[in-house]
Order: structure tokens, then C-alpha cells, then sequence
């Protein structure tokens, strides 16, 4: 592909996505959202802690 080619065609694609952001509203997400990404993200921690210390069994 030429690069004058390809210079035009990226810059009709940017010019497509810088109009596609400017139509974009962001929406607060609900408490609930946001209470399900939380237990998520304590999940995801809970799982990357690591393995529990192993204890030594007792003898009587």
C-alpha cells in the first residue's frame, strides 16, 4: 500500500472516531454496578493472595 494511501485512509478513520467521541455521553453507573465490580475486584485479590501458611499438625 502507497503511504499516501495510507495516510488518507488514517486520517478518514480518525476523523470518523474523533466524531464518534464527541456523540459520547458516559453514564454514572447505578450502586449496584458498582457493588458488583467491587466484590469482583475483592474476589480477584482474594485469589491472587496466595496460598493459606500450611499449620503443623498437633500431637497429643
Amino acid at each position: 500500500m502507497h503511504s499516501d494511501i495510507h495516510h488518507l485512509l488514517h486520517a478518514y478513520r480518525a476523523t470518523e472516531l474523533h466524531r464518534e467521541a464527541a456523540q459520547f455521553t458516559h453514564e454514572r453507573p447505578g450502586l449496584r454496578h458498582r457493588v458488583g465490580w467491587t466484590m469482583i475486584e475483592l474476589g480477584l485479590r482474594l485469589t491472587q493472595a496466595g496460598p493459606a501458611p500450611a499449620r503443623a499438625t498437633r500431637t497429643v
